[in-house]
């Protein structure tokens, strides 16, 4: 979008982690005028080298903290003089929230009000148009879909069925109602779900990539069948923007990428990329060496394709019917899932550096709960 607008001074929580920061990099490069403040507790999912390429700019700031430090989101709202605030940070993988579901309440739900409650203290009521709550939430709280039912709109009845959707769910709940009953200028974004850098290894994508890349077999929940609609990170980076530019308070917009692919598909789809962009040679297969080649030790990668236990509870279908943010804010995806995994293969080829240090003890042990005692 064309940077003829007043500067915007943004506090954007979770911008460490995978969508937070692409859309930190989105808009330090799109605004160089605007003031950018990040927010994060730098918790597992969080990486303060995704964005070590900002270190030093002066438009940029980096804090390690909490959201549900109240004290702290007032002194940064007020010395930063924050407008704007895109709210990313959020425990967000579906396995972990059955695991330990605990953390998605305190975040999901807490740390959201405790963001609310500072930002309504904070905004001018006298300028409400210079100011902007954006919330960035997921699909997953509309519930899950039959094979033939109709996408989901933002009329959809909310149906969360994981304690993960269910606290984002209310999350959204809390954030309209402050809009309804304050007056406070909020923005919801219902996203399908998101590809591309940065993203943790315990996701679909990364996953296969990464165990692709060191030989490991690789996990499918149940007969693969599941439905999911894929949004390229950068895509939904430039739908934020002109959500936040064009938007009209207390609405919510989804925001989808027009890629509907069955998980077994996307694999199969994933597999045939890193055999057409690894380059192929031999590995050691002393596995407790711990040594990980960015070549690909099993050719081709669909050999390692293994089905596991279902995860409990788990939605079969997710589709966006991105209709509105099309015809009232002129947005649409540009990046078809064919191009979008190329540039998500070569990017986990080319950043070894990035990954294999997240492949931690606690990482593994966690990898053991989810997919080991499920059968691999």
């Amino acid at each position: 979008m064309s940077d003829s607008r007043s500067p915007r001074r943004l506090l954007v929580t979770g911008g460490a982690g995978f969508i937070g920061s692409n859309f930190v990099h989105y808009w330090c490069d799109a605004y160089p005028n605007d003031r950018v403040v990040v927010l994060d507790a730098l918790t597992y999912a969080g990486n303060r080298r995704n964005l070590a390429a900002l270190d030093g700019q002066e438009n940029f700031r980096f804090v390690a903290g909490d959201i549900c430090d109240r004290s702290l989101v007032d002194q940064l709202l007020q010395a930063e003089n924050i407008d704007t605030i895109a709210h990313f940070a959020a425990e967000s993988h579906v396995d972990r929230s059955i695991i330990e579901p605990a953390a998605f309440i305190q975040t999901n739900l807490v740390g959201t009000f405790t963001l609310l409650e500072a930002f309504r203290q904070h905004w001018d009521k006298e300028r409400p148009d210079s100011y902007c709550f954006l919330h960035v939430s997921t699909d997953e709280v509309y519930g899950s879909l039959n094979p033939n039912d109709a996408a989901f709109t933002e009329t959809t009845p909310y149906a969360p069925n994981s304690p993960y959707s269910a606290s984002k769910a209310g999350s959204d709940h809390l954030v309209r109602a402050y809009y309804h009953t304050y007056g406070l200028p909020t923005l919801i974004t219902n996203c399908s779900n998101n590809y591309g850098p940065y993203q943790f290894p315990e996701k679909l994508i990364p996953l296969m990539c990464i165990n692709s890349l060191i030989g490991k077999q690789l996990p499918v929940y149940g007969d693969g069948q599941n439905v999911r609609d894929w949004l390229y990170v950068g895509d939904h980076c430039e739908a934020l923007d002109v959500v936040i530019h064009r938007g009209v308070p207390g609405e919510t917009y989804n925001i989808g990428g027009n890629n509907e692919v069955k998980n077994i598909d996307l694999v199969q789809m994933l597999c045939q990329v890193m055999d057409e962009l690894a380059p192929q040679t031999l590995c050691s297969k002393d596995d407790s060496a711990h040594e990980y080649s960015p070549q690909l030790p099993v050719r081709p990668c669909n050999k390692l394709i293994s089905f596991v236990q279902d995860r409990p509870g788990h939605d079969r279908r997710y589709a966006i019917n991105a209709t509105k943010i099309k015809t009232q804010l002129g947005w649409i995806p540009t990046v078809t899932i064919e191009k979008g995994l190329h540039r998500t293969v070569e990017w986990y080829l080319t950043h070894r550096d990035w990954w294999q240090p997240l492949l931690s003890k606690e990482y593994q042990e966690y990898y053991r709960q989810v997919y080991v005692q499920k059968g691999i």
